[in-house]
C-alpha cells in the first residue's frame, strides 16, 4: 500500500478563476477532466449528493452512468473495463452494504493487478464511529485488498485526492484504489481549482520503470549462453504492452514461449514458438519444458502456485532471470540469479538495444535441439477435443466459438470452462478477461459488459459455466436495459464443474453439495424474462448454426450448450505433484523429462533405482 503519509504536489492546477462547487460536482468533474466516459454503479442513501449531481452531468453528456442491479456487477463491469481497454476503470456504491458489496471485485482487481477507482458513499463525517444506519468502515475492511485509500474529509481535498488515486491506480504495478467520501462532504462547498491529470507527484512513490544497467549485462549473458532458454511470461507483460518485445526477443534468441493464465494474448499462440499456457491445466509440453529448460526468463510473472505445481521442483535445473516492476515480487517464490526491477516493455527493450549495441554473436543453432525436443513433445501429447456422436464436449464448444470469432475479447468465469477457454482460445493481447488470481465466480458477464462499453463494436464474449452464471445472473437486466450486446454462452454440464472434478480425483467421488441440477432455471425462459435472446442447443449438429445465430444477433444473447456432463480438464497436475507428473495424458510423460530427478513418471515417486526401474510401483523406464 502506498504510504498514507504521502503528499501530492500539483505542478499543472487549471488557470480557471477558483469557484465555489460542492465536493460531489469536483468529484465528477475531477474524474471527467480524467477522461472518464462510463461509471459503473448502484445509487444509496450516502451517495444522493453524488448521484443527485451525476444527474446534471448525464444531462450534458459528460459521463455516463451505468445502472448494475448488483453492486458486484458494478465493480466487475469496472475491472472488465479497465483490462480491456488498459484504462482505469471507475465504480460507485453507498455505504454499508452497498460498499461491502464490492469487497469480492476489489479482491478481485488487488490480485490480478488491475486500475480501479472505487468510490463509496460514507455516513456523514459527525455520524462516523456512531454505529450510524448503513455505516461500515470500508476503509478498514478493504485495507488488505487496495493498493491505497481514502476518506475524504474536507471538500476542498477533492480533485487532489482523484488525481493521485489515478496516479496510484494506473503507475506502478497497477490496482485498486478506495476513494471513501461522507454524505456531507458531497454537499459541502469549497472554492475549486481543478488539478490536471498527469500533474501530481507523491513523496516517497516513485515506482521504478527502468532496469538497473548493472543486470541486464548478466541477463544478457545467460540468455546467449543457454541451450534450453524459455520465456515464462505472466500478467505483467499485458499491464505494460510488451508484445512486441516478447516477440523480438524469443525470435533473436529462438526461445520457446509460454505464458501464465493472466498472460494468455501477450504471445501470438499461433507462432512457431508458443507453448501456450503452463501450470496446473495447461499443455503437456509447456510442463515439460519448464521441468528441462536450463534457463527460465521469467517475465511479469510471479511463481503462482497454480504454475509451479511444487515449488522446488519447479525449474529445478535452470537459472533464472526474474523482470517485474513489483519489486516485492522478486525472489518472493524463487530466488533469480539476476533479478531486475522495472516496467517489463522497459526492461525488454533496454535487453534488445544493448545486444543490438554489442552485435551479440548468437548462434541460432544452440538451441535448435531444445526446439526440435519441444516440437516433437507437442505432437506427441497434443491437447484433444473429444467428438461424442450424440452429445456434445465442452471443448468442442470453444473450439467453434473461437473459430467463428477469432478477434473477439473474452471472458470466462471461473472453473472447468475457464480451463478450457484458456487451453483453446488464442487470443490478442488485452482479448483475454478472467479472474485469475481470486477465482471469482460471477465474474465473467459484469466484466463483458463493461469490456463492451470499452471496445465498442469489437466482439465481446462470456465463455461461463451454469454454477458461475447463477452468481450475477441479474446483470442480464443491465445488458437488456442499455442494449449491451454482449454474448455469453453456458457450459451447462450441470455440475459445480471444478469442484466435481476435484470430489471425483480426490475425495472418492463424495459429490458433497456440487450438483446443480436440481433447482436450475431454464436458461432460455430466464433470458426472454430478461429481455434477453435465449438459445438452446444440446445437438452436436446444431452447435455450429447456434454460434452463428448468436453472434448475428443485433444485441445480448445467452447461449446455452448442453455438455457431456461427466467429461474433466486435462490435463491437470495433482497437488504435491511437479508439472511433470500430469493426470489425463494419454500415454507416460517421456523419461528424458525425468533425468536426475529421482522421480518415477509413472506413481510420482522418488524411488527410482540405478537399474532404471522404479522402487515402489516397478515401472521400468
Amino acid at each position: 500500500m502506498v504510504s498514507s503519509i504521502a503528499k501530492a504536489t500539483s505542478q499543472n492546477v487549471s488557470d480557471s478563476t477558483p469557484d465555489r462547487q460542492s465536493g460531489a460536482y469536483i468529484l465528477l468533474d475531477s474524474l471527467k477532466r480524467h477522461g472518464v466516459k462510463h461509471i459503473f454503479g448502484y445509487p444509496g442513501g450516502a451517495i444522493l449528493p453524488i448521484y443527485d449531481e451525476l444527474y446534471r452531468f448525464q444531462s450534458r453528456g459528460d459521463l455516463t452512468h451505468i445502472l448494475v442491479r448488483h453492486e458486484q456487477g458494478a465493480v466487475h463491469a469496472a475491472d472488465g473495463y479497465a483490462r480491456s481497454t488498459g484504462k482505469v476503470g471507475i465504480c460507485m456504491a453507498t455505504s454499508g452494504p452497498g460498499a461491502t458489496n464490492l469487497v469480492t471485485g476489489i479482491a478481485t482487481a488487488q490480485m490480478d493487478s488491475i486500475p480501479m477507482v472505487v468510490i463509496t458513499g460514507q455516513v456523514p463525517r459527525s455520524a462516523i464511529g456512531s454505529d450510524a444506519f448503513q455505516e461500515t468502515d470500508i476503509y478498514g475492511i478493504t485495507l488488505p485488498i487496495v493498493k491505497h485509500s481514502y476518506v475524504v474529509r474536507r471538500a476542498e481535498d477533492m480533485s487532489r485526492i482523484v488525481a493521485e488515486a489515478f496516479h496510484i491506480a494506473s503507475s506502478g504495478r497497477p490496482g485498486p484504489v478506495l476513494i471513501d467520501i461522507p454524505k456531507d462532504v458531497g454537499l459541502e462547498e469549497c472554492e475549486y481549482v481543478p488539478i490536471e491529470p498527469g500533474s501530481v507527484k507523491l513523496n516517497g512513490y516513485k515506482p521504478k520503470s527502468k532496469g538497473n544497467i548493472r543486470q541486464i549485462a548478466p541477463a544478457l549473458e545467460l540468455i546467449e549462453q543457454a541451450k534450453r532458454p524459455l520465456l515464462y511470461v505472466g500478467g505483467g507483460a499485458i499491464t505494460s504492452n510488451a508484445h512486441q518485445q516478447i516477440k523480438e526477443l524469443a525470435e533473436r534468441f529462438n526461445i520457446p514461449v509460454t505464458t501464465t493464465l493472466m498472460g494468455l494474448g501477450s504471445f501470438d499462440q499461433h507462432h512457431e514458438l508458443s507453448l501456450g499456457m503452463l501450470g496446473m491445466h495447461g499443455t503437456a509440453y509447456a510442463n515439460f519444458a519448464v521441468m528441462n529448460c536450463d534457463l527460465l526468463i521469467a517475465v511479469g510473472a510471479r511463481f503462482d502456485d497454480r504454475v509451479t505445481g511444487k515449488l522446488d521442483e519447479f525449474a529445478s535445473r535452470a537459472k533464472v532471470i526474474h523482470i517485474d516492476i513489483d519489486p516485492a515480487e522478486v525472489g518472493k517464490n524463487r530466488l533469480p540469479e539476476v533479478p531486475i526491477v522495472g516496467d517489463v516493455q522497459q526492461v525488454l527493450e533496454q535487453l534488445l538495444q544493448r545486444a543490438n549495441h554489442l552485435d551479440l554473436p548468437f548462434d541460432p543453432q544452440r538451441t535448435n535441439e531444445w526446439l526440435a525436443r519441444v516440437k516433437r513433445w507437442q505432437k506427441e501429447y497434443p491437447l484433444e477435443v473429444p467428438n461424442y456422436p450424440d452429445i456434445i464436449s465442452p471443448q468442442q464448444v470453444i473450439v467453434e466459438v473461437s473459430r467463428q470469432a477469432p478477434d473477439a475479447y473474452y471472458t470466462t468465469d471461473v472453473g472447468q470452462h475457464q480451463m478450457w477457454a484458456a487451453q483453446f482460445l488464442k487470443v490478442g493481447p488485452r482479448r483475454w478477461l478472467s479472474s485469475a488470481g481470486l477465482g471469482t465466480m460471477g465474474y465473467g458477464m459484469p466484466a463483458a459488459l463493461g469490456a463492451k462499453l470499452g471496445v465498442g463494436d469489437a466482439q465481446v464474449i462470456c465463455i461461463s459455466g451454469d454454477a458461475s452464471f447463477q452468481m450475477n445472473l441479474q446483470e442480464l437486466a443491465t445488458l437488456a436495459q442499455y442494449g449491451i450486446a454482449v454474448k455469453t454462452v453456458i457450459i451447462n454440464n450441470g455440475w459445480q464443474g471444478m469442484v466435481r472434478q476435484w470430489q471425483e480425483s480426490f475425495y472418492q467421488e463424495r459429490y458433497s453439495s456440487s450438483d446443480m441440477i436440481p433447482g436450475m432455471p431454464d436458461f432460455e425462459l430466464l433470458a426472454k424474462a430478461f429481455g434477453v435472446k435465449g438459445i438452446v442447443v444440446n445437438d452436436p449438429s446444431q452447435l455450429s448454426s447456434a454460434i452463428e445465430q448468436m453472434l448475428a444477433h443485433n444485441g445480448p444473447v445467452l447461449l446455452n450448450v448442453m455438455v457431456k456432463r461427466d467429461e474433466n480438464c486435462y490435463p491437470m497436475v495433482p497437488p504435491g505433484k511437479n508439472n511433470a507428473q500430469m493426470a489425463g495424458l494419454s500415454k507416460r510423460p517421456p523419461s528424458e523429462v525425468f533425468p536426475d530427478s529421482g522421480i518415477c513418471p509413472e506413481c510420482g515417486h522418488h524411488n527410482l533405482q540405478k537399474s532404471n526401474f522404479c522402487g515402489d510401483c516397478g515401472t521400468k523406464l
